[in-house]
């Protein structure tokens, strides 16, 4: 734990490591190919990551971005993206981090909600700022990497030609609670919101994450998210950055993730289970093993067991694939790993009973509360549900965001206020119970349980039902407006499979559903091309959009 009298800022964590361990690799990028097609890397020593970012930081306040600046950072994964990052952190700035595939209109929305003062960007995003009008209002810096062409303000390059690499930079001194970066939402469930990160925050993820997954300085971390390779500093370990379009993992090119594994020995990779799927196949088909992996940690939605299964073939025998429960606002909340999943708890999901994602971790208080869609205001006992009981689920702890920014309804909906000064719960807009060991099962989000006439119908029972279907790639549950009643139906994604015969398929999974109380109402089935899905991971399914073609259907 980071004592009270020292700064809560996650950067303060990087000249640590670069006088512990300065030549010990921070980050390795790919930039290029040789011509048989092989990557070559650029890499920065925790040595040089510290100078570069102690560079930034300095002309960073050069330009007026300073402690508390709100700035959205537009720049790709490369060794400047960390660097920046490093150096925003370092000033006190406010970073705004945007996934930049959520949609022109999303963006806006966002950009304008954050109210930033400065842009940092490539000369693609500043053309995209002018041209759509991002920021129009608030925006007083602006900040290219790379090169300027019309749109005034500085460059990168231009302002560190004007220092040395001997300039020294005092990393701000930060309290827990103030604000550390404004991170958006994926938008799975509506428009992306920001959530609000303290120093504390960020500093409470870095423990919890070291102390779940016994993470040692050292070790070696491939993650596919980028913004998961901040944290490597803080936890002593090397980042090999794959190469791959970070807002297409489920499209990944398999063989280049394990070709990077293999190249570094990295001990642990982070994927979304699109990703991890995609690399099972690739690896099972090959006949792959990855012998350096301690680890594999998947995130962003339930990992089917069978993608599970083969991806664990991969690996050494007795390491897991663990599946960390939570989202933006907090992360993590529970944690399992795939020792319990495909022994025990997988062939409870098959039956409709949800998804296990085991014991909340040491540090968040768990409760299970009445589904309700309102907000509530205070915190009453009364709310519990008995164990065993489908509620909404509701975490309190260090790693848990305050509040949205400049969203006070989405605030008010999602927060509760407890008895005690500064006290607050979060509500994860997500269904689930709390089995006779302590367990927490997954049912589904809130917004998507069906209601009808006569029951409710939560998305993740009921799907992992039709799931078992061995022509059945996923399902999805939604509801369909028919007359004055609501309808359940099933839209289904399938296997590759030639010889398919649809209605043979839809008799099959209709005579399925009468075998399961809980899907006994449920009489229509659609066949999908594709599901859509959320930029981040590829895995959470956008079910509003499902349920209007559903409708149309």
């Amino acid at each position: 734990m980071i004592p009270k009298t020292q700064s809560y800022n996650v950067a303060a964590h990087l000249p640590e490591m670069a006088k512990k361990q300065p030549t010990t690799a921070a980050v390795h990028f790919p930039y290029k190919q040789d011509k048989d097609g092989t990557p070559q890397y650029q890499t920065y020593s925790y040595a040089q990551l510290d100078v570069e970012s102690n560079r930034i930081a300095n002309a960073l306040e050069s330009i007026g971005i300073t402690r508390g600046i709100r700035t959205v950072l537009m720049v790709k994964p490369s060794l400047d993206f960390f660097a920046l990052t490093f150096a925003l952190f370092k000033v006190g700035a406010v970073p705004v981090l945007i996934d930049p595939g959520m949609g022109i209109k999303n963006l806006k929305v966002c950009l304008a909600e954050a109210d930033p003062h400065a842009f940092i960007g490539i000369p693609k995003a500043q053309i995209a700022r002018l041209l759509l009008g991002w920021g129009k209002k608030s925006l007083k810096i602006i900040l290219t990497v790379g090169s300027r062409w019309f749109w005034g303000g500085s460059t990168l390059s231009n302002l560190l030609n004007k220092s040395t690499d001997s300039q020294d930079f005092a990393t701000a001194h930060t309290q827990s609670d103030e604000i550390a970066a404004i991170l958006f939402t994926s938008g799975s469930t509506g428009i992306p919101k920001g959530a609000v990160y303290s120093h504390g925050n960020f500093v409470a993820q870095v423990e919890a994450l070291r102390d779940i997954y016994q993470i040692a300085p050292g070790e070696i971390d491939l993650p596919t998210f980028p913004l998961f390779a901040l944290f490597a500093p803080a936890l002593g370990m090397t980042s090999v950055i794959p190469e791959m379009d970070f807002t297409r993992p489920g499209s990944v090119d398999a063989e280049k993730i394990t070709t990077a594994i293999q190249r570094f020995n990295v001990t642990t990779m982070f994927g979304s289970p699109a990703l991890i799927r995609r690399v099972g196949l690739y690896g099972e088909e090959h006949n792959i093993q990855l012998p350096s992996l301690k680890r594999a940690i998947s995130a962003g939605a339930p990992v089917p067991a069978a993608v599970m299964s083969r991806f664990v073939k991969l690996l050494n025998p007795g390491v897991q694939v663990f599946t960390p429960y939570g989202a933006t606002e907090s992360l993590p909340v529970c944690s399992i790993g795939s020792d319990i999943i495909l022994n025990e708890t997988c062939h409870e999901t098959d039956q409709g009973h949800g998804v296990c994602v085991g014991f909340p971790v040491p540090g968040i208080e768990l409760d299970i509360i009445e589904i309700n869609d309102q907000a509530i205001p205070s915190w009453k006992d009364e709310l519990r549900v008995p164990d065993g009981t489908i509620g909404e689920i509701v975490v309190a702890g260090e790693q848990v965001t305050r509040s949205y920014y400049n969203r006070p309804e989405s605030t008010r909906l999602a927060k509760i206020m407890g008895d005690e000064v500064g006290h607050f719960s979060h509500r994860m807009g997500d269904l689930g119970y709390r089995d006779k060991h302590g367990r927490i099962w997954f049912c589904g989000r809130k917004a998507h349980r069906v209601i009808t006439k006569t029951d409710t119908l939560f998305t993740i029972p009921c799907e992992a039902v039709f799931n078992t279907h061995k022509d059945v790639y996923r399902t999805a549950l939604v509801g369909v407006q028919r007359a004055d009643q609501v309808e359940p139906v099933i839209c289904v994604e399938l296997e590759k499979n030639d010889s398919l015969q649809p209605q043979k398929l839809i008799k099959e999974l209709q005579s399925l559903a009468q075998d399961h109380s809980i899907t006994k109402s449920i009489q229509r089935f659609l066949i999908h091309p594709g599901f859509p899905v959320d930029i981040r991971h590829n895995a959470k399914i956008f079910r509003e959009k499902l349920a209007l073609w559903a409708q149309d259907k």
